[in-house]
């Protein structure tokens, strides 16, 4: 067990995160071999009414969801119902995409990975609808447009029709390159939902859920009536400042729930981590997955970010040498919502940090976390940089705005005294050069690579498998 030391260091830095990123609730817990040893509620799930944050307050995890549906899949599979390398087209014989026949080369395996070659397809509107119709199409910086413009998708019909319609180029081949899909695990809940002859949500309630004891884990705000819940708070612009705002709204995608949209608490979250630490035993004693399964799971099947050998297994982000261990992680994010969950098996370790507010921020505080139980500087990093560019180098080349063409998403590179930042998602992050055109965002597990054109000008970055293409640059 840890010694209590390292608290004082980590909440000092906790606060300093929570202000820097103007959060108004966190609760983070850390158990060592099941055993809760820490839980701490920073700030209020209500500002208004002064309301505390505590262990049992629901927060929206975001996509920390997918891990639960990969879990789901892998059930399935040892069933005999699903084999992980089959074609998705044996389950969805309607999916059909409009150029080429490589949408018969795609598996599930390629959609838990994220390496269909799949493109983003800006669905994320569609099947948002009826939440953005509530918010007046406000409140998230990838989703612009009236409402008169966004075709609604309700169903799975609707869903599987208007993919069936798009005209667009694989990024890659199937299975040669990691690119986040909300898509590819909207279809993984479809499929889900075929082959075991129930709804998804349904489906995790009864082989997940309820044998791992999660009371207070579900899609549906009406089982929380009588519960602790979040308010949930974004971040609006007012005379030039940032103010922080409730929006009552919670959103809901009926037909993408599997990607993104389930809510839980930090003592229901912890006990799913159990799963990945035990070899696949809930709590309760059950067994969720085999052994076979979870090593299926954390096995490193493609590399995200080969400069810091970042991994991704299926539903999990896999860092083999974090400091000598291995780290299994996941983190979400959604309007009025930022969740990481982290799990050392090594070490027999596990954490989750939910926050009421979308921001980078719970990947700081985990790294904060595990810097501060094993007696490092709570802002270290894992990533070496022996290649790093000598100080110095003009850093200007790089400042701009980006644009992604296949989506509504934009960010903006600054210097400012010496230091480069990115602007992304309304947190400004410090970038750290690791390599020649690559820098790491300080305090995550994320970097981000420039790419040069054939005059070795920049004209690009690539941000989570996401290619920006620079709209205006500073130094060109």
């Amino acid at each position: 067990m840890w010694k209590d030391e390292w608290v004082a260091n980590f909440e000092t830095y906790a606060e300093k995160v929570i202000n820097e990123f103007h959060l108004p609730g966190v609760a983070i817990g850390l158990a060592s071999h099941g055993q809760v040893f820490y839980e701490k509620g920073f700030g209020y799930r209500d500002v208004e009414q002064q309301l505390q944050v505590t262990s049992d307050t629901v927060f929206a995890i975001g996509s920390i969801t997918k891990t639960f549906t990969c879990t789901a899949i892998l059930q399935l599979q040892e069933r005999g119902k699903i084999r992980v390398h089959d074609p998705i087209k044996n389950y969805l014989p309607e999916f059909h995409l409009s150029k080429g026949s490589f949408a018969d080369r795609v598996t599930i395996h390629h959609l838990m990975t994220h390496t269909s070659g799949i493109p983003n397809l800006q669905t994320f509107p569609m099947v948002l609808y009826d939440s953005l119709t509530e918010d007046d199409f406000k409140f998230d910086p990838t989703i612009s447009g009236e409402k008169q413009s966004i075709q609604p998708l309700r169903t799975t019909g609707e869903y599987l029709d208007y993919l069936s319609q798009l005209d667009f180029e694989l990024l890659s081949n199937p299975g040669e390159r990691w690119h986040y899909s909300n898509d590819g695990y909207g279809l993984l809940g479809i499929i889900i939902e075929r082959v075991s002859g129930q709804t998804y949500e349904k489906y995790l309630h009864d082989n997940i859920l309820e044998p791992s004891r999660m009371k207070t884990t579900s899609f549906f705000m009406d089982q929380y009536r009588d519960k602790s819940v979040t308010k949930l708070y974004i971040l609006r612009e007012e005379e030039g400042k940032n103010k922080v705002a409730a929006s009552p709204n919670w959103w809901d995608a009926p037909v993408m729930r599997s990607a993104g949209f389930l809510k839980s608490t930090v003592s229901d979250m912890l006990k799913f981590a159990e799963i990945f630490r035990t070899d696949g035993i809930s709590v309760g004693g059950e067994r969720i997955l085999t052994k076979d399964s979870i090593k299926q799971m954390v096995k490193v099947h493609i590399w995200k970010n080969p400069i810091i050998r970042q991994g991704y297994g299926y539903g999990l982000s896999v860092v083999p040498d974090f400091h000598g261990t291995t780290l299994l992680e996941h983190a979400g994010g959604i309007k009025g919502g930022g969740a990481q969950m982290f799990i050392l098996p090594e070490k027999d370790l596990s954490g989750i940090i939910l926050t009421n507010m979308l921001s980078t921020a719970p990947t700081s505080l985990m790294n904060g976390v595990l810097n501060g139980l094993d007696n490092r500087p709570v802002e270290a990093s894992h990533v070496t940089y022996e290649n790093a560019p000598a100080e110095g180098e003009d850093m200007s080349v790089y400042i701009g705005h980006y644009q992604s063409e296949s989506m509504n998403l934009s960010v903006s590179i600054e210097l400012k005294d010496h230091q480069l930042q990115i602007h992304v998602f309304d947190s400004l992050i410090r970038l750290k050069p690791i390599q020649t055109d690559t820098f790491l965002l300080e305090g995550t597990l994320d970097s981000i690579q420039f790419n040069r054109n054939m005059e070795n000008q920049i004209i690009a970055l690539d941000y989570k498998g996401i290619i920006l293409k620079l709209a205006q640059g500073g130094a060109a």
